[in-house]
């Protein structure tokens, strides 16, 4: 037993020593602001940008990814939590470089889970690799199922279009943020602009607004042009990213990918996929595994 525990206590340390991957949160205060065609062709970007990145979908009422991808996973969370699968197991490659892991149904399964059900699940996580990215694609809205992910995350990024009505509510999104916590790094990104002035001119106006009222600091990421071949793309089932990869739009993409990829060395560190879930469970406090735990 000694020596059981021992290595599991080695093993422990140097975890800790081992890259951790950064957690990235992608939110709208409303949907229609193109949120997961952006987190589909960042990821992909990033990707190509050489980082390894997942992309979990989060979203809990629609499972938009896989419709962008044109793919129809047969597994999801949902069979991880009732031990039917590994978490590896549920983990798709798609041709575009990028893992998809489908969650929409089986996050509405985590609030009911036990002591053990809660370790074993904080457990499977650390058989995933370490990824340099997991981007997260959430639920529109400021509801708490949508914070939670948000909060649990590394960094968040906020997406917005030029529309009066969607900077209310990236203002709402942001703002229900900072109540919640203090500290979290906030990105913007604004989608579907008609010229770089109107990039630039939203993006302060949003900054400015958080400032003043919340003193919350907001950073500009970048903007997306208003591209047709977005939505051509997405009734295609492709992302815009793959399909037109010389598009106005990808070509913002791929400049907001190399943003994110060099600012790996700054103040944000990962801190990587098992913080991240012990963080989403909340108040539902995850224990620590025991040692006793890893032994028969």
């Amino acid at each position: 037993m000694d020596q059981a525990a021992n290595l599991r206590r080695l093993v422990l340390e140097q975890s800790d020593k081992v890259k951790k991957t950064r957690t990235i949160a992608i939110t709208s205060g409303k949907g229609g602001v193109g949120k997961t065609s952006m987190a589909v062709s960042l990821s992909i970007a990033l990707a190509r940008d050489g980082s390894s990145v997942t992309l979990l979908d989060a979203d809990l009422g629609m499972a938009n990814i896989n419709v962008i991808l044109g793919i129809i996973p047969k597994y999801n969370l949902y069979h991880v939590i009732k031990g039917k699968k590994n978490l590896k197991d549920i983990v798709i490659e798609v041709p575009d470089g990028i893992k998809i892991i489908a969650g929409a149904s089986g996050f509405h399964q985590l609030a009911n889970l036990d002591q053990k059900q809660r370790n074993d699940f904080i457990n499977s996580i650390s058989e995933l690799d370490a990824d340099d990215f997991m981007i997260i694609d959430t639920g529109a809205g400021v509801g708490q199922n949508v914070l939670s992910f948000v909060l649990a995350a590394d960094e968040i990024i906020v997406i917005t279009t030029p529309e009066p009505t969607a900077i209310t509510d990236a203002y709402g999104i942001i703002k229900s943020i900072a109540s919640q916590s203090t500290d979290k790094v906030i990105k913007l990104i604004v989608n579907r602009v008609q010229s770089v002035a109107e990039g630039k001119r939203v993006a302060q106006r949003v900054i400015n607004i958080a400032g003043q009222f919340l003193n919350v600091k907001v950073e500009n990421l970048g903007f997306v042009f208003d591209d047709i071949h977005v939505a051509k793309s997405v009734r295609n089932q492709k992302p815009f990213f793959v399909s037109y990869p010389k598009s106005k739009a990808s070509g913002c993409v791929a400049i907001i990918a190399d943003r994110i990829n060099n600012k790996i060395s700054e103040a944000v560190k990962g801190t990587g996929l098992v913080t991240f879930f012990k963080n989403l469970l909340g108040s539902q406090e995850v224990q620590e595994p025991k040692e006793e735990d890893f032994i028969e």
